[in-house]
């Protein structure tokens, strides 16, 4: 941007021109256009993103001086009064993020309804009952009602659950405020009463974040959650944890001056803090900037919720596969219609029976089958702590072949532990640790974390007997001038110790000697080189090392000062790390041996990444940053994310640009988020998993929050996905080679016969059956090797299995057609009913044998059973079958008793369809595969 270059000035002109190009989207421009300079911006056109605008905005600020900033805001450092108070809210309105509007009930129950099949059965059900066909009506309408309220259901659970999780405490700010306060004024003679005088009064008091505007005086203390994007006018020791942010685990420090003014990177801007991070030490006041959705936290909460989800890969896969079968149905259906009625002249009877062929061909259970699957799912990982949001996130963990995650607080512990303590030739040393400790315990400070990691070391204090043996003398604070801080001890009264630790660099300007084994050595300039190489090292591993130094000193005094910390003796170091999760490791070579690749995705910087990525297994030959994200083109992303596994010092746009790449290159892809930062990505992608410690927003993009952040249920979940999906599958190609195959069978006799081969009843009764048969696949068994791999939708695939099966069952349907006609005399309009139930018979038990047969791509009842739903469930609706032809209910379905012979002569038709179909599966796997 061409402000970048100007100058630091308190002119207005100047930060005019800093401004410049800065509110250029009416939204923006509404927020700022009761800034006087900015007005002539505010009309401007809107050319970059919102993020754009923002982030100039941030830096223009950061780059004033202190009282340009305040009078451009109309603030003091004393507090806004009432009357500005009410004039910012009109303009900025509450300080509030909008999250991502619950849907209605009503909007909840059409979005579970609404889908290919659901509209096409609602239609044939609707045809049925004006046909005055009401079984199948009903039927048909019972399986789309069950399917729409099952799903309604599991998700409204599922969200009710996730709603629970969110975080109900009102937060408060401490603000000044300029409030008129009436006190007694001095009066003008002996006799006169005082007069009542009315004066604006500075007060510090506790507002609602939601009550804060652009220009109020926010007063910060450690603990404090920033409630605004806001401009530090004072800090002392002000550390802030920025994690939820940018993913680097370690606080940064903050001061009310800009270091560097040529930044453009608004995380690197030490003056400005931004809502939604915290303060982990210091103090500070500040003036906030910006509000709400104007904040940098709202621009990424507004661009997370309010776009809406590109249709994942499952959406789209059911969607094709849906498509595919209906395009089938409205071929075959009017073919049946118009050769029945031009054969057999009977035109009502043949759009009846056309009508039965189009509901047979619908795989009318296909959204229950779907629903009750990923509800199976759902319920499995609730038991696993794992809340499912979203039904079809169940089926993208199965099909998932790339998972991205952010680094800290997913791979990593989100704590820091001391790594290493070195003598200063990189040798593992006790002493330094001791040193460490004293310094640490003595100090009276607010702890930082690296003191709370050092002091985890409780062993230390045990063995040193601190308290009996040491004695606290004096102790001079940290500042960020110095970068260090130091206590003094006495140890049993003998001497007094001085023990420093700070930055490295730092340190070595106050340091004469370095201790080498037990000798005290002159620091000279190959002793520097050495020291250096060490920290070096350090920090190369991704560590964040801070020396410790001492100085012996004689017990003449109890105080001491700056001045004392010279010719000091360099001891060694400590190292801190984020370090990985115990179930890290063992989970991505988990989902590695199931094909999923891992790929890293984090604002946190490179050194520390591959440290990590090294320890948890993860190929680190190479890593890809930020600003290299930034500087490339759609297509040249698109061919880096399949080469790269490590990113790092992303922005929260880079990270969505990543999984949009990925997604662009055919990947299924999931991320794993707890940040805002982490927001936009997990909205881009497939599946969205975030953890119930994330942030709301985070929360709200997600499909799956897992309760707890055990990386290992990404295993479980994958599989459980793999299960659901093989298990919907199994249900798409069984039924809709079958169904091809008794379409093809029916044109062909429809040709020959002199009547109908199946009544439209008895067909609609058939695939009743049939699809009772079916409601238990959920509960079905997966083989092993069918989870090894993710899965997908291949609508061509189903084609062709299809088109290769279905024909097999025509096969023994001729046969079965030419027995009944030629041994068992049904060869005439008479005998008709015979026939009728001959086919009946034979078409409902291969039917639902085939299910066994086309389940696994293994000799079925041999080397892959069934599970024992599927085992009875089928036993059950073939004798169903053989009871309505032979029981006293055949009469009402216009069936009729069958021969004893016809039993053997149907013995004999399943074993050789069963023969066949092995046979020809085997053939199938050879040339295809198996899906």
């Amino acid at each position: 941007m061409h402000f970048n270059k100007k100058i630091l000035s308190p002119d207005v002109n100047v930060l005019k021109e800093l401004f410049a190009g800065f509110v250029r989207s009416r939204h923006v421009a509404r927020h700022f256009r009761r800034f006087p300079f900015l007005d002539t911006f505010a009309r401007s056109n809107a050319s970059r993103h919102v993020s754009s605008t923002l982030s100039d905005a941030l830096i223009a600020i950061a780059r004033c001086d202190r009282e340009v900033v305040l009078d451009n805001l109309r603030a003091s450092t004393e507090g806004l009064t009432d009357e500005q108070i009410l004039t910012a809210r009109e303009v900025a309105g509450p300080n509030e993020i909008g999250h991502e509007k619950p849907l209605s009930w009503w909007e909840h129950l059409w979005h579970c309804y609404k889908n290919p099949f659901n509209l096409l059965l609602t239609v044939l059900a609707a045809i049925s009952f004006v046909t005055q066909d009401e079984t199948a009506a009903l039927v048909i309408g019972i399986m789309v009602a069950l399917a729409t309220m099952l799903r309604f259901w599991q998700e409204g659970q599922s969200n009710k659950a996730a709603d629970e999780l969110k975080d109900m405490v009102s937060n408060t700010a401490t603000v000044m405020r300029r409030m008129m306060i009436e006190t007694p004024g001095v009066p003008a003679g002996a006799n006169d009463d005082a007069p009542v005088v009315t004066a604006l009064v500075s007060q510090r008091m506790e507002v609602p974040f939601k009550e804060l505007v652009p220009g109020d005086i926010v007063l910060l203390s450690a603990g404090d959650m920033i409630p605004a994007d806001v401009r530090l006018l004072s800090a002392k020791d002000l550390f802030v944890s920025q994690a939820s942010m940018t993913g680097e685990s370690l606080p940064v420090e903050k001061f009310p001056h800009l270091s560097h003014p040529s930044t453009t990177n608004v995380f690197e801007l030490d003056n400005i803090l931004f809502m939604g991070t915290n303060v982990v030490s210091g103090s500070a006041s500040a003036v906030v900037a910006s509000t709400g959705g104007k904040t940098y936290f709202g621009m990424l909460a507004q661009h997370a919720t309010a776009s809406d989800r590109v249709p994942t890969a499952f959406q789209t896969g059911v969607n094709k596969v849906s498509w595919l079968l209906i395009r089938f149905m409205f071929v075959m259906s009017p073919l049946v219609l118009f050769i029945n009625g031009y054969t057999k002249g009977d035109w009502l009877e043949a759009f009846l029976f056309a009508l039965s062929i189009a509901v047979g061909l619908t795989p009318e259970m296909l959204p229950m089958i779907v629903t009750s699957t990923l509800a199976k799912g759902a319920v499995y990982l609730s038991r696993k702590k794992v809340i499912v949001k979203r039904l079809d996130a169940i089926q993208s963990f199965g099909a998932m072949d790339v998972l991205c995650t952010d680094k800290t607080g997913t791979l990593t512990q989100d704590r820091i532990f001391l790594e290493r303590h070195t003598d200063a030739y990189g040798v593992e040393s006790d002493d330094v640790l001791e040193l460490a400790y004293l310094n640490s315990y003595y100090q009276t400070g607010l702890k930082n974390l690296l003191d709370v990691a050092v002091l985890a070391h409780g062993e230390v204090h045990r063995e040193l007997d601190v308290t009996s043996v040491y004695r606290k003398v004096d102790e001079i604070p940290f500042d960020f001038d110095r970068r260090r801080m130091s206590v003094v001890v006495s140890e049993r009264r003998e001497h007094h110790l001085l023990i420093c630790k700070g930055a490295t660099e730092e340190m070595l300007g106050i340091c004469t000697h370095v201790r080498h084994g037990e000798v005290d050595e002159t620091l000279t300039d190959q002793h520097l080189a050495d020291v250096r190489a060490v920290t070096a090292e350090l920090n190369g591993e991704g560590l964040r090392v801070v020396a410790v130094a001492v100085k012996h000193m004689p017990p003449s005094r109890d105080v001491y000062s700056i001045s004392d910390e010279s010719d000091l003796t360099l001891v060694g170091y400590i190292a801190f790390l984020d370090p990985p999760k115990e179930t890290t490791r063992p989970a991505i070579a988990a989902l590695a041996e199931h094909g999923v690749a891992v790929k890293v995705l984090t604002g946190d910087n490179e050194l520390v990444t591959l440290k990590v990525c090294r320890e948890v297994g993860l190929p680190t030959q190479a890593v890809l940053l930020g600003q290299d994200v930034e500087a490339m083109s759609d297509a040249q992303l698109s061919s880096q994310v399949e080469q790269i596994r490590i990113f790092a010092r992303l922005a929260p746009i880079h990270k969505e640009r990543i999984v949009r790449a990925l997604r662009g290159n055919g990947h299924v892809v999931g991320f794993l988020g707890d940040g805002i930062n982490d927001a936009p990505a997990l909205r881009a992608a497939d599946i969205g998993i975030s953890v119930d410690s994330g942030v709301d927003i985070a929360k709200e993009a997600a499909d799956i929050i897992l309760l707890e952040k055990n990386l290992m249920v990404l295993e479980q979940g994958v599989i459980e996905g793999r299960k659901t999906f093989t298990n919907m599958l199994k249900y798409i190609k069984i039924t809709a080679s079958s169904n091809f195959g008794n379409v093809f069978s029916v044109l062909i006799a429809s040709v020959f016969l002199p009547f109908l081969p199946m009544l439209p009843l008895q067909l609609l009764v058939q695939n009743l059956l049939y699809d009772i048969s079916q409601i238990v696949i959920p509960f079905d068994n997966v083989d092993e090797e069918m989870l090894r791999r993710p899965q997908s939708w291949r609508p061509d695939d189903i084609r062709r299995f299809m088109l290769f099966f279905g024909p097999l069952s025509s096969v023994f349907d001729m046969i079965t057609f030419a027995v009944m006609w030629f041994v068992f005399g049904a060869n005439s309009p008479a005998q008709q009913t015979l026939f009728q139930s001959g086919w009946f018979v034979v078409g409902l038990l291969t039917q639902t044998m085939v299910v066994h047969m086309i389940r696994t791509p293994k000799i079925p009842f041999v080397q892959s059973r069934a599970s024992w739903q599927l085992l009875a469930m089928t036993a059950s609706v073939m004798a169903v079958g053989v009871f309505l032809a032979m029981g006293p209910l055949a009469n009402y379905f216009k069936l009729q008793a069958l021969p004893p012979l016809y039993f053997v002569f149907l013995l004999l038709v399943l074993l050789g369809y069963m023969g066949l179909v092995q046979t020809m599966k085997r053939f199938y796997i050879k040339r295809y595969g198996w899906q």
